[in-house]
């Protein structure tokens, strides 16, 4: 080993010479050069080598090179490149050929490679790195569209970039996003030779025939892509997809109307296609400069959007479903978003709108999303009944739905409906139990705004007896809260007596009781004492902050100091696992004087 680590390094003199006699590094610092890579050529050579020893030395060799590149700038010395840079270059590329050799399935580790190859501009080694990746690693798309458009941008060779994506094809013969970027590169290509050869043409330049192949130029091979691309993939998103691609060049304006037509022709029955063809009409060509006004341009806009309007209206025609409707909603709910100035076209927006949502849900293909924006509209225009009506006949078609529900019940409430509790009732009769909790929460709160508390206390009781456990414990709390808000510490604590036996329970809730007893301006110790004691039964085997607290208590003016031994005792038998070893450490801060434990 030790005559291998000799050999790299007297290998490296040459190098090292010249780096000191053009001025770039001192004596010294190449001694410590010396002394540095030593240590890394040692850790390479070991019996027992890792990744991380291969990436601190790549990672050495990188900044000396960084460093050779600054100081080259600051003496404006530009000689000598192939002697110095060259040589560490071609080391750095040789370990790090040693690593993905040894750790083949590291893709990070390529990528590495890659962008050191990019960033110092070995092209030639580029080449070889992916393809040694790529056969490796075959299986991901990713990086044959890495390695082909590295070939079509910093290679500039578009034979190289073809040759990738047809072996990518072999590979992935479905991959959607391998034939995008191939008709993508075609087209590419077809532009480049297209615009070089109308310079030659205007410099009256000799064009030989070879140089610009008709099948490339006139963009035939594009379309043989776009082909063999639908023939294996029969989606009308994709088709579209590669539509756009076609539509970024000015040239494929026959190529644009060939794809159109096989749109129409074959997927007629996907919603997306007549959701494409509608919006297209907004990019319709317009009457012209002359219309200077916003009115008249707002009107021309109006005019875009109705034959929008008429193609959606074909599509339903032949489709007549809630993917097709929701195409038609979004658009028009797209369009009234839109900013304008001109009130008209903002009336005529909202007005195509509110039609559309009418007869979507009259067709019952209303998605339940678009309810609320429907209700929110109506509300905005003054329409107080119509929200309201559109907000209860929600329910009637998502009956299972709390979202909807929640819509209807916040509509009702804001507008002060009579009818509000009974549609409460008619919610929770409805939604499942175990969904419910939402319902009871909006419930407790219009009851307490708007009933007396006799009405309210009932609807608690009825939530308190539900069989859904989070349900009785969010109304259990919220029942103590409001008890000392509406009849103050002897409601609160006749609330908290008669529930206090009946599960489930909280900490919260016990939590709750003990700071309104030490609200009270004379809090008894022996109730407190009662609730620390019940909460404990609960959680005392894992609530270590529960047992500091009770013992805080008893430190405090109303407690027994000779309690907070008995209370530790009893903690530390009763509490479980880790946290027996946190209230150890808690107790004895707090016996510092340096910890205070919070209610939660």
């Amino acid at each position: 080993m030790a005559e291998i680590v000799q050999q790299r390094i007297e290998d490296r003199i040459p190098e090292l010479e010249q780096l000191e006699r053009v001025g770039l590094f001192t004596k010294k610092e190449i001694k410590a050069i010396v002394k540095r890579v030593t240590a890394l050529e040692y850790k390479l050579h070991r019996l027992i080598v890792t990744k991380d020893d291969f990436i601190s030395y790549i990672q050495y060799e990188i900044n000396v090179l960084e460093l050779v590149k600054k100081r080259r700038a600051h003496i404006h010395y530009k000689h000598k490149k192939e002697e110095i840079e060259f040589a560490i270059i071609h080391r750095i590329n040789s370990v790090f050929r040693r690593a993905t050799n040894k750790w083949k399935d590291d893709v990070q580790l390529w990528l590495s490679h890659v962008a050191f190859c990019k960033k110092w501009s070995t092209k030639g080694q580029l080449s070889k790195v992916f393809s040694a990746m790529l056969a490796i690693h075959p299986d991901k798309p990713a990086l044959w569209l890495m390695a082909a458009k590295t070939e079509l941008e910093d290679r500039k060779s578009s034979e190289n970039a073809r040759h990738l994506f047809l072996r990518a094809l072999r590979f992935h013969p479905n991959n959607k996003k391998v034939y995008q970027e191939y008709f993508r590169m075609e087209l590419l290509h077809c532009e480049k030779l297209r615009k070089r050869k109308q310079g030659m043409e205007k410099a009256h330049m000799d064009i030989g025939e070879d140089e610009f192949p008709p099948e490339i130029l006139t963009g035939k091979l594009a379309m043989v892509v776009y082909k063999n691309a639908t023939d294996k993939n029969k989606e009308a998103e994709f088709v579209i997809s590669l539509l756009n691609i076609a539509g970024i060049f000015d040239f494929t304006k026959d190529f644009q109307e060939s794809i159109l037509q096989d749109l129409k022709t074959n997927f007629l029955d996907e919603s997306i296609t007549w959701d494409f063809l509608a919006k297209r009409e907004l990019e319709a060509p317009g009457i012209g400069e002359e219309l200077l006004t916003a009115k008249s341009r707002a009107s021309d806009v109006n005019r875009r959007e109705e034959k929008c309007c008429q193609m959606y209206e074909k599509g339903l025609e032949r489709l007549n479903t809630e993917a097709m409707w929701t195409c038609y909603v979004v658009f028009c709910l797209e369009r009234l978003k839109r900013k304008t100035n001109v009130q008209d076209l903002k009336d005529k927006r909202q007005e195509r709108l509110l039609g559309v949502l009418q007869r979507a849900h009259d067709s019952s293909f209303l998605k339940e999303d678009y309810y609320k924006n429907w209700v929110q509209i109506l509300l905005s225009s003054g329409d107080e009944e119509g929200a309201a009506n559109i907000a209860t006949a929600a329910t009637d078609r998502y009956s299972l739905s709390v979202p909807v529900w929640n819509l209807a019940l916040e509509t009702l409430m804001k507008l002060e409906r009579d009818d509000t509790g009974r549609l409460f009732q008619d919610a929770l009769t409805h939604i499942h139990p175990k969904e419910s909790l939402p319902i009871w929460q909006l419930h407790v709160q219009w009851s307490i705004a708007n009933q007396n508390p006799e009405e309210t206390e009932a609807i608690f009781k009825r939530g308190l007896l539900s069989a859904v456990a989070d349900v009785a414990m969010a109304m259990k709390e919220r029942y103590l809260d409001w008890s000392y808000s509406t009849g103050g510490y002897k409601k609160a604590r006749k609330t908290f007596r008669s529930l206090q036996d009946s599960r489930p329970f909280s900490k919260p809730w016990f939590t709750r009781m003990i700071l309104i007893e030490k609200e009270q301006d004379s809090p008894r110790m022996n109730h407190l004492r009662d609730y620390y004691e019940r909460a404990l039964q609960e959680f005392g085997s894992s609530d270590d902050d529960l047992w500091l607290q009770y013992i805080q208590e008893e430190m405090g003016p109303l407690g027994q100091l000779e309690n907070c031994v008995k209370i530790h005792w009893r903690a530390m038998k009763f509490l479980e696992g880790e946290s027996v070893e946190r209230f150890t450490s808690k107790y004895t801060l707090l016996q510092t004087g340096r910890l205070g434990v919070h209610m939660g």
